[in-house]
């Protein structure tokens, strides 16, 4: 299935699902992810690898973390080749005065915002979907 590149069918789609738990970000210069470490998103640097994980799975693992984060999924079925998704999503939290990093998997795109401000984000994504149709 193809994804979507038509900027306003992507942001009248965007259905942000708000996914349970706390993520950290967590860097491993020698790359060595302990086996208790299921990371939701893998980023190899020239500095080290980068993992997205539980926070429960990084303090029981030791692993010195920053960012407590919510994880929120775009469901929509974005094209990589789509224009403008991030940067209109990006701009809504902008103007809310939240923080966002965003990683794009094949299907849809994953944000991680500030754990405390995870709810209020989704429903500035979901006004953005109104706005939008």
């Amino acid at each position: 299935m193809r994804g979507e590149r038509d900027l306003r069918t992507l942001l009248h789609g965007l259905r942000p699902e708000l996914r349970p738990g706390r993520y950290v970000y967590v860097t491993l210069p020698g790359g060595d992810v302990p086996r208790s470490v299921t990371p939701v998103v893998t980023v190899s640097e020239q500095e080290g690898l980068t993992l997205v994980v539980q926070e429960a799975q990084a303090v029981a693992a030791g692993l010195d973390h920053h960012f407590v984060a919510g994880w929120i999924t775009l469901r929509v079925h974005s094209a990589l080749e789509a224009v403008g998704l991030t940067a209109a999503v990006s701009l809504a939290l902008t103007d809310a005065g939240i923080s966002c990093n965003v990683v794009a998997g094949f299907h849809h795109d994953h944000l991680f915002v500030p754990y405390a401000r995870a709810a209020e984000a989704v429903q500035v994504l979901e006004a953005l979907a109104a706005e939008s149709g």
